[in-house]
């Protein structure tokens, strides 16, 4: 979850603890339950490190970078994407014919959003902001990331106002809803 270094090394790191993840579910040969820990696993990272990008990574590129707010426009609408994906992961049985199909368009989105990230905008905020600059986002990435809900929640607000009020007690719901059910542990 909290890899420490800057924004960018943060977030990368983070990026690769997914793909790995997707890389042993493409390695899977059944369901059950070990899919849905995996799944559910997944589905933790992915949120947590979105609610950190949206009270953070992105009011720093509108604020930071030329044209930013564009870029966290389109970023924030894969943010949405993946979030109604997961939400519909969240909801299905890992026997569910559509399972693979869903996974499929899952590690496609992300996949996605990880390049454009990595190959557009991270290099633009390197440009843009100094190493100090890059180091205080990396600091709160991870102290939004250890709050953060561990569920999506695809209707709620994703402004970075919003997700810095909303977001803690969402994600202490979430986190007690976890602790009771054993999700996340495995």
């Amino acid at each position: 979850m909290g890899h420490g270094g800057n924004v960018i090394e943060e977030l990368m790191a983070d990026h690769r603890e997914v793909e790995e993840m997707f890389a042993r579910i493409q390695a899977m040969t059944g369901s059950g339950q070990q899919l849905r820990d995996l799944i559910d696993e997944i589905t933790i990272e992915l949120v947590r490190h979105s609610v950190a990008e949206e009270q953070y990574l992105y009011p720093a590129v509108r604020e930071h970078v030329e044209g930013g707010g564009l870029m966290a426009d389109k970023e924030l609408e894969d943010h949405g994407r993946v979030e109604k994906i997961l939400k519909q992961l969240e909801k299905m049985d890992t026997d569910d014919t559509r399972m693979s199909t869903v996974l499929h368009q899952l590690m496609q989105e992300v996949a996605s959003h990880v390049q454009d990230e990595e190959n557009n905008l991270f290099p633009m905020l390197r440009r843009a902001c100094s190493p100090e600059q890059l180091d205080d986002l990396g600091d709160k990435i991870r102290r939004a990331k250890a709050m953060a809900p561990t569920r999506p929640h695809p209707a709620a607000p994703s402004t970075p106002m919003a997700s810095k009020l909303l977001a803690p007690g969402a994600g202490l719901v979430d986190r007690a809803r976890d602790f009771v059910t054993g999700r996340g542990k495995s």
